[in-house]
């Protein structure tokens, strides 16, 4: 018995898969270069590249890399959160902690496109929708959505892009927002709007003047920053009276007692599901969520699972034809390559889009 048999198992380096020496040094010929040091510096700037060694120390196998781990961990302090905006302490039944937040199988696959094979993510998404469409009550609700703050923008951006079709009439690019708005949020609309040429007005709700030139859509908080709880169903018709659409980032939780934004008649509806049963996690990731009206179908953002239907147009298992899930609208696809980090979000998002609605 060779003395390899008493090595160590458990370290990086035996089980790394990687190039052989015969392969780099192919690959290095056919880059015609002599090592992997002159590759780096022909392909780094010299400006920007580390001269002194990384103080990393020695290796580690994986049995001293999780002790060290938890002595790292155990110097954490958990404290109590009083801050809000928006994200806050929840409880995780335990048979979602263990079989969703602390099972792989949610998050090392990739996104659900071969829906033959994704048939129990595409339902748990098309729940999640479900849930989101009685809350708001609005007719439809897409699953592909980071936090809130992202989700107005994409709410900004849209209704930008839909008010403003006609080439020929004067562009609207005024966006206002109640000053009682989260302040991630105001940041992250304020990031977004400036290359696209739209002026973000932030004032009290109660300030808000339809009649002013420019103005296409407006974004309230429901409930406020400061956990008030404003009627904003005649704002609301104003809006409406002067062709503007009206966003509104709710609490999904406060859902459950308020009445619902699609009541007193919003146009989108956005939100963080985080308070369902899915932890703080040091500020994500989290499941968005994004409910609009039928005639913004095809241009909200993110994808929408629905379930097939047979040739009667009726969804009945009993027939002969069964249902099955799938991505019905996918307007924004990471797999037509709009944006590379798309295909991040999609599947980092999907445990949580689980979890919110079960826990």
């Amino acid at each position: 018995m060779s003395s390899k048999h008493f090595f160590a198992t458990d370290h990086f380096v035996e089980r790394h898969i990687g190039t052989s020496p015969q392969q780099v040094a192919y690959m290095l010929q056919q880059l015609h270069v002599d090592s992997l040091d002159q590759l780096i510096n022909e392909t780094v700037p010299p400006n920007i590249q580390l001269t002194a060694p990384l103080e990393i120390g020695d290796p580690m196998s994986e049995y001293q890399y999780l002790q060290h781990v938890q002595q790292l961990m155990s110097r954490n302090q958990l404290w109590k959160s009083y801050i809000g905006m928006g994200y806050y302490g929840t409880i995780v039944p335990a048979v979602i902690q263990r079989n969703i937040f602390e099972n792989p199988g949610w998050y090392t696959q990739y996104t659900p496109y071969q829906a033959e094979i994704a048939q129990g993510r595409l339902e748990a998404l098309l729940n999640f929708q479900t849930v989101i469409c009685d809350l708001t009550n609005m007719p439809v609700a897409n699953a592909s959505l980071l936090d809130e703050a992202t989700a107005a923008a994409e709410a900004m951006q849209m209704l930008h892009r839909t008010q403003n079709k006609n080439p020929r009439v004067a562009q609207n690019n005024c966006f206002l927002v109640a000053d009682n708005c989260l302040p991630a949020t105001i940041d992250v609309l304020k990031t977004r709007a400036e290359p696209l040429g739209i002026e973000v007005k932030v004032r009290h709700f109660s300030q808000f003047n339809f009649a002013d030139d420019g103005v296409f859509a407006c974004l309230l908080q429901y409930p406020a920053q400061d956990g008030a709880i404003h009627n904003y169903q005649q704002l609301t018709q104003n809006a409406h009276n002067a062709g503007v659409k009206v966003v509104v980032a709710a609490d999904l939780l406060s859902l459950c007692l308020l009445t619902p934004p699609g009541d007193w008649g919003a146009d989108v509806v956005i939100g963080n599901s985080q308070r369902f049963g899915v932890p703080m996690g040091y500020g994500g990731p989290h499941a968005a969520f994004f409910a609009t009206r039928d005639e913004f179908v095809r241009q909200m953002p993110g994808r929408i699972i629905g379930a097939s239907v047979d040739r009667q147009r009726q969804n009945r298992p009993t027939n002969g034809y069964k249902p099955a899930n799938n991505i019905s609208v996918g307007t924004k696809q990471p797999q037509i390559f709009v944006l590379h980090k798309l295909c991040w979000l999609s599947w980092q998002v999907c445990m949580p889009y689980t979890m919110a609605p079960t826990g």
